[in-house]
């Protein structure tokens, strides 16, 4: 397997980053993190992953607001790295982070109703 899809995803990463909060000036985009860049073999699709902070109608207008800028967004890339052809590119939400704080939180809960057993002894 060659590394360079994970390569091109981390320099994309760190682009992505800064492109989305410095470039873009739509107001429905939100406080947006990339959290990872999943970039195929062949170096056509890129998947862009992102946790955004807010509620669900945040998200899902940061979403809408990134698909509006997506061509924008894909030429910047294409300026920033050089490829033969920029990876088409594909938002989606980060869920692992949400299902971690819900771990997180399930865990403190037990911790809460089940006291240490530890202290009995």
């Amino acid at each position: 397997m060659s590394l360079r899809p994970n390569r091109v995803g981390e320099q994309m990463k760190k682009e992505l980053g800064e492109i989305i909060s410095r470039k873009i000036k739509d107001p429905r985009i939100g406080f947006v993190t990339v959290t990872d860049v999943n970039v195929t073999g062949d170096l056509q699709q890129a998947t862009v992953y992102i946790s955004v902070l807010g509620d669900q109608e945040q998200r899902e207008n940061t979403l809408k607001g990134l698909a509006k800028a997506k061509g924008f967004i894909r030429s910047e890339i294409g300026q920033r790295i050089r490829l033969r052809k920029t990876p088409e590119i594909t938002f989606e939400f980060d869920e692992s982070i949400d299902y971690g704080n819900r771990i997180d939180t399930l865990l403190h809960q037990i911790a809460k109703e089940n006291p240490s057993s530890d202290d009995e002894r």
